[in-house]
This record gives C-alpha cells, structure tokens and sequence, in this order.
C-alpha cells in the first residue's frame, strides 16, 4: 500500500511522522510525572519551572519547542532539549517502522513497543531505575498481538521465550558472579528483566544480536555522559531546586536502559536481516 502512488506514499510518511513526534510528545510527559511521582491523570501538562497550565500553542511536538525557542512561554525558564530530541527521534522511528512494514499490524506492534521503550530509556536516564509496570505494559501488548501469529504461533512462541529466557537468565548468572567478586551490583534488576522483555520481541538469534549492540550503545553512552557530568551539574544547581522523586547522579553509575532501548529499536529495524547473513556464513 505503501508505494501504490507517490503522494500516497508522502502522505502516509507525514501522517506517519506526526504519530511518532505526538507520541514522543506524551510519552515524555509519561516519563516525567513517572519520575517525579505524579499521576499522568492528575490533571494537564504544566511547566515543569513554574507550574503554569500549558496551552494548545504550547503542546504542539516539535514546533512549539523551536518556536518558543526552548523557553516557556509564560516564566521564559529552559525547556530541556530532550522534549524537542524525543519527539524527533520518534518521528524519524515511526517513519523508518513504516518503511519496514508498511501499513500494517506489524508497524502498529513494534510502535507500541518503540513508543514503552522510549519511556522505559527516559525514565532510568533520570533515576537509574526501570518501573515494572513498564516491564509489564510491554509484556501485556505483546500477549495482545499474540494471536495474529496465530499461522505459526507453536514455532514464534519457542523462538521468543528463549530469547528471553536464555539472556536474561544468563545476564543474570554473569551478574551473580560479578556481584560476589566486586561486592556491588554490576547490573541493575530492572535491565535484566528488559532484556527478558526485549526476548519476547525479538527471538533468540536477534535479542543476543541486541545484547551485544546494547553493551556497545552504553559504553558510548557512558562517554558522553562522562563528558557532559560537570557542565550538567554545574547548571542544574545554579538554575533548578532540587525536585522531588529524583536522584542525584552518581559520576560513576551509567544508565543502561536508553542503552538497551536504543539498540532494541535497531535490532527491529535490521536485527534479522543481520543475524540471517551472519548465519549464511556458516
């Protein structure tokens, strides 16, 4: 349905970006409210400086950020980047699930997971932690789509419970030892229950694929973040009051959540069509 036409094509691309950016958009109000223990049905989006209700020239993905030129409208206090990066990044995800999938319930499922994901990375990145209902909510939209396997349900079951039972459980093991020898956790609960989760997803073959690109996604990560740690710090104290439901960074702790999103978006995108060459070398 796709490349039927054209304009059908460019219509579905701008329809599909303006899914992904509105997305994005809730999702990192999802993720604030989740950090900052509010409920995202307490009431509308406010600024997170002065508290003032946003309007509908306010909320509008990706423009409203540039227009306003990343200040609020009504303290002129910063607007984080990461709104205005968030809803880009799904914009441009949404764009290329559509071009993998087309107009489909496979684009639906691997959004719906793209979008879980994105809150998953957002809320960890803040306070190095990964709710469960998240790790939930992603286990209860893939039983969701489970019956449109129905064709080859037996054989795509057994391929998802060992990636997910076999990485994690080993993840884990590796943890066990490390934790003994270093006398500290060397890897957080909540990421090995991602990687389970992600399994589910994505198979044996292609979630092993996934923990590989992951451990190379949070080196890069922890880089830059390495990199950015004083300059971060010595802006937040001198513009924000410390907020309640945070964390203060450890120079030392990485987040590894945005890592294992990240690299579980790409591995939907081309994850197969990898492991499958790689397999046809042997």
């Amino acid at each position: 349905m796709l490349f039927i036409d054209q304009w059908i094509t460019a219509y579905l691309a701008v329809v599909a970006a303006i899914i992904g950016a509105a997305g994005g958009s809730f999702i990192n109000c999802l993720a604030w409210r989740t950090v900052h223990r509010e409920k995202i049905t307490s009431g509308r989006s406010h600024c997170t400086r002065c508290g003032h209700l946003l309007g509908v020239l306010d909320l509008v993905p990706v423009f409203s950020w540039v227009f306003l030129r990343g200040r609020c409208r009504y303290c002129k206090g910063k607007i984080s980047p990461r709104y205005l990066a968030a809803e880009l990044l799904m914009a441009g995800v949404s764009l290329c699930l559509l071009f993998r999938f087309d107009v489909s319930l496979s684009y639906l499922y691997y959004l719906g997971f793209s979008f879980l994901l994105l809150a998953v990375g957002l809320v960890d990145l803040e306070s190095f932690r990964i709710p469960d209902r998240f790790q939930a909510a992603l286990i209860l939209w893939w039983c969701l789509f489970l019956p449109t396997h129905r064709g080859e349900l037996v054989p795509y079951l057994a391929d998802s419970l060992a990636g997910a039972v076999f990485i994690s459980g080993g993840l884990l093991g590796i943890s066990m030892v490390f934790d003994r020898i270093l006398g500290k956790d060397s890897l957080g609960g909540g990421d090995i229950k991602l990687f389970f989760v992600t399994g589910l997803y994505l198979g044996a073959a292609v979630n092993l694929l996934n923990l590989i690109v992951s451990c190379l996604l949070g080196l890069l990560l922890g880089l830059v973040l390495s990199r950015m740690a004083n300059h971060s710090e010595n802006e937040e104290n001198g513009e924000n009051k410390a907020q309640p439901g945070t964390e203060k960074r450890d120079s030392g702790q990485i987040p590894f959540g945005p890592a294992i999103a990240m690299s579980s978006v790409l591995c939907v995108l081309i994850g197969r069509q990898l492991t499958g060459w790689y397999m046809s070398l042997f």
